[in-house]
């Protein structure tokens, strides 16, 4: 069974449909039990955040150890992150090693990043298969994700900055941008997740 992890801050509805629009079947709940697959959404703070997660974080690492397939969607995908920098200094799950950061305020481009653009994924990602440079994603955010190791960068976005706008560590996978929000490219991208 697919869950997508209630944890009182993130975007449930709209992850929920697109993920049965692709025909998949999935639950909202706040506990793995009965999971094969993890979505983690996400929007607000970090370490509230990760705070909604106190009782729930050995959980997603015991099952993401386990090679089960993790997602991590916008704050979601930082929370797969071992540090934050947003309004202080947070520990993550750790799942993927690196920090995340804000996005420098002085390029002359708004913060936070807000509407459509192209991501670049890697010609070996799974993540985004069937995916070309030409096609734009919907993205809602302050941060971005820096991974110590470039190995788990799955796709990079110009903002400015060349930033990580999706990671991928063996089973656990993230997107900086929403795919549930990003129309037939994010629900193929989705379906790159699911059917993994």
């Amino acid at each position: 069974m697919i869950v997508i992890l209630d944890y009182g801050i993130n975007n449930l509805r709209s992850v929920t449909k697109a993920v049965e629009t692709l025909g998949f079947e999935c639950r909202i709940q706040s506990h793995l039990e009965g999971a094969s697959k993890l979505i983690i959404p996400g929007v607000g703070a970090f370490g509230a955040a990760m705070q909604s997660l106190a009782h729930t974080a050995a959980e997603i690492r015991a099952f993401a150890k386990e090679g089960n397939p993790v997602m991590g969607i916008c704050l979601g995908m930082q929370l797969l992150l071992e540090n934050s920098d947003e309004l202080g200094e947070y520990a993550g799950l750790g799942l993927v090693p690196g920090r995340v950061k804000y996005l420098p305020a002085n390029m002359g481009l708004k913060v936070p990043h807000m509407g459509w653009n192209t991501v670049q994924f890697r010609p070996e990602s799974e993540l985004g298969q069937g995916i070309s440079a030409t096609e734009r994603v919907f993205f809602v955010h302050s941060l971005y994700a820096d991974c110590k190791d470039s190995a788990d960068v799955a796709a990079t976005t110009d903002y400015g900055i060349t930033f990580t706008s999706a990671i991928q560590r063996g089973n656990v996978w993230g997107t900086q941008f929403h795919p549930e929000k990003s129309g037939e490219v994010g629900q193929r991208i989705l379906r790159n997740f699911l059917e993994c």
